[in-house]
């Protein structure tokens, strides 16, 4: 019975990255692009995690990997991030949890707030900033005024270097982190946030925190 769990679980995993990799292209449509400053192609040899990726844990024997491509303007995104927190402060000895950036078209401020967490990370704040966007999302997201002062504001509160964070939250690099995010999210199938990879493997994601914990004590049960 154990045996056939788990082959149903990677069943679902691969029929939800088939059906990603097949809405990718409507999805990020030339028209959306323009719309929502997407503007990249998938990347050619694309990965789910690379050396210069955020990790958010970092277990001296990591067991697994977790990954997830998320946009902080994303409401999906957002009711994750306590269940991710939570498995986070449970598995973080054991398990590898990376956070990439996936901006979504129509989301006005998901893209400067990848930035202001990039420039962040450039003086070593990446999760402070990533846990600062969540918590606050109700009050910035959904709005079509651009936000990039009240992203300031937190980057003030988290004690950074004002003149270096706005130099890198205007510099082309930075932005250009961001979209090879992008590239490796569309190239691995990726088509909306949050999308999360176990291993290399796209999987659908749990409905809740139980559901998540579920998958985590069976791989690591292998």
């Amino acid at each position: 019975m154990k045996k056939l769990h788990k082959h149903l679980i990677v069943a679902a995993a691969l029929v939800a990255a088939f059906a990603a990799a097949l809405g990718a292209f409507l999805l990020f449509s030339p028209d959306d692009r323009d719309a929502g400053g997407v503007n990249v192609q998938p990347a050619a040899e694309a990965l789910p995690v690379r050396d210069s990726s955020h990790r958010l844990t970092e277990p001296e024997k990591s067991e697994l990997t977790i990954v997830e491509f998320l946009d902080f303007e994303c409401e999906a995104c957002g009711a994750m991030y306590p269940v991710v927190e939570k498995l986070r402060e449970e598995y973080g000895d054991r398990v590898t949890f990376v956070a990439r950036y996936f901006p979504m078209p129509g989301h006005r401020n998901a893209e400067p707030a990848a930035r202001a967490a990039e420039a962040a990370a450039r003086q070593g704040k990446f999760e402070e900033m990533y846990t600062k966007l969540f918590t606050t999302q109700k009050e910035w997201g959904e709005s079509q005024d651009w936000k990039e002062s009240v992203f300031r504001g937190y980057a003030e509160q988290l004690g950074l270097d004002m003149d270096q964070f706005d130099a890198d939250l205007a510099d082309p690099e930075t932005a250009g982190r961001v979209q090879a995010d992008q590239r490796d999210g569309l190239g691995l199938g990726v088509q909306g946030t949050p999308a999360f990879f176990v291993d290399g493997t796209m999987f659908q994601t749990p409905g809740s925190y139980e559901a998540f914990k579920a998958v985590i004590d069976n791989r690591l049960s292998d």
